[in-house]
């Protein structure tokens, strides 16, 4: 999968150029991204002829000599291994050669409007409920990792600069968190899109009692859109913008994060970098470089999925309501979302981190040095300005005189503060030495979220008992589907099964 991501790009497969449809009528007919359009048609056209026989809108013959037809078109057609058509206009006339011209009755109260409609939101949850349990699994080696590192000090950075002390543990739990909510928007776009727009024909509902109700439940969808005209003209286009939007801020974050480490490589030794192997590459004319390859290419490929989905935003933008141009079978792509997100789990499982080298780069600057304002206010009350102006006139003498934190001598640094304040300096050189260590100002964190043990332990099993509860709702959302297909496919099997000689003579 990656070296296809590396190095198989095309501009058609970037773009989707060679796979767009040239009028509306090829929109509905096709699918890009090779999404599963054609077997949501047929459970489309299997739910409408068992609602229809239901309800007694066909007589309970036909609708078996209907249903038999259609297994039969699907049959010939899964057989022949050509391409299928999800346009109805292109299904009709081969149900109508099975079963004759009653095979019409098939479409009572529907519009190839809502038909598309529908497609598109099974289109919609089947790829979100693939995203989601993708990410789910990243959460999953997220907090592994973090397990392993809940004291590995790290240096911390803001506006390019080494900032703070933390822990690799308290860093990862930050992109777990943006993972969970990525997932939360998922799942709350997931209940307002499995919804079935269902039976109302173009925009008006018909003059036949359609069940819109047993349709939706046939479906697997928990309920309707209720409005006929928001069904198939304004919904259609929100839906797919709420799932564009968390795919757009998911690419993002996943952006960002290759980028942190990448800046790593910038160093001769860097604390965090990729295991050697299939994430990494050699120059080929400089054969010490070893190419964070996977790295680039996380960024790029989720540089594009942003681009994918503003592209959604901008089908809709200024559009009136009822044109085609944001209304595919696919409207949001769902191969390169998943493309993305399997090689972050790539990249995360890839993850070599030297404790060591972290450490050291930490002590090499000076980031320690905000705790000496905390323990200065903490333990002698010294007012924290005085002891943050403090605290930035020591750094100064220190990278002065090329020297680290830790190497500046105690009756330094209390000469400084006797300069600095008129006043003895409050800390002896025991404490003074405690309060710049990393490990110290790391563990003496006392807020929420910190990244002191206690905090990172507790936040860890907080990831662990939610990502179990975000799996019970994927599974129970998949049962959910798998059963209902299930049901509707004995369905029409068994409505099939009592097509009478004489109709199927008719055939």
């Amino acid at each position: 999968m990656l070296r296809i991501i590396l190095f198989s790009l095309s501009l058609a497969a970037a773009t989707g150029l060679s796979t767009m449809p040239t009028s509306s009528r090829d929109l509905n007919a096709s699918s890009r991204g090779g999404g599963r359009s054609v077997e949501f048609f047929d459970q489309i056209n299997k739910a409408s002829i068992i609602m229809l026989d239901e309800g007694g809108l066909v007589p309970h013959p036909m609708a078996a000599r209907i249903a038999d037809g259609i297994e039969q078109v699907i049959a010939k057609e899964n057989a022949s291994g050509a391409a299928r058509s999800a346009d109805y206009l292109d299904f009709e006339p081969k149900l109508i050669a099975a079963v004759g011209q009653d095979a019409s009755r098939l479409h009572m109260g529907r519009s190839r409007q809502d038909i598309g409609a529908t497609i598109a939101r099974m289109s919609l949850r089947d790829g979100l409920l693939r995203e989601y349990q993708a990410l789910v699994a990243s959460r999953e080696k997220l907090l592994t990792i973090a397990d392993q590192n809940k004291q590995t000090i790290i240096p911390a950075y803001t506006h390019g600069v080494q900032a703070q002390p933390t822990t690799f543990a308290h860093y990862l739990l930050a992109w777990e968190a943006a993972v969970v909510r990525n997932c939360e928007r998922l799942q709350q776009a997931y209940q307002r899109i499995n919804t079935s727009p269902l039976g109302a024909a173009a925009l008006g509902t018909s003059s036949f009692p359609i069940d819109r109700k047993r349709l939706a439940g046939l479906l697997g969808f928990d309920g309707l859109v209720e409005n006929s005209y928001d069904a198939n003209h304004v919904a259609s286009a929100d839906s797919s913008l709420e799932v564009a939007s968390a795919l757009q801020i998911s690419a993002i974050q996943l952006g960002q994060f290759a980028q942190d480490l990448h800046a790593q490589y910038a160093a001769p030794s860097p604390w965090l970098m990729l295991s050697e192997g299939k994430l990494t590459g050699v120059s080929s004319i400089m054969p010490q470089k070893r190419n964070p390859a996977a790295l680039e290419q996380l960024r790029t490929q989720s540089s594009i999925m942003v681009g994918e989905m503003q592209t959604v935003f901008l089908l809709s933008h200024n559009n009136r309501t009822g044109m085609f141009d944001s209304r595919s079978y696919d409207p949001v792509p769902s191969e390169r979302p998943s493309q993305v997100f399997e090689l972050f789990q790539q990249v995360l499982d890839g993850l070599v981190v030297d404790k060591d080298r972290a450490l050291a780069e930490v002590n090499a600057d000076y980031s320690a040095t905000s705790g000496i304002a905390d323990a200065l206010l903490r333990t002698a009350d010294v007012p924290f300005r005085i002891g943050h102006h403090y605290a930035s006139t020591l750094t100064n003498y220190g990278r002065s005189q090329g020297l680290k934190l830790n190497e500046i001598p105690y009756a330094e640094a209390a000469r400084i503060y006797k300069a600095e304040t008129k006043q003895d300096f409050p800390l002896d050189e025991a404490e003074f030495r405690e309060t710049i260590s990393a490990e110290h100002m790391v563990s003496v964190s006392k807020g929420i979220g910190g990244p002191q043990l206690a905090e990172v332990t507790r936040m860890l099993a907080d990831g662990h008992t939610k990502m179990k509860s975000d799996l019970d709702w994927l599974k129970s959302r998949k049962d959910r589907l798998v059963a209902a297909e299930a049901s509707l496919n004995t369905s029409v099997a068994a409505l099939a099964a009592g097509a009478s000689t004489n109709g199927s003579a008719n055939r």
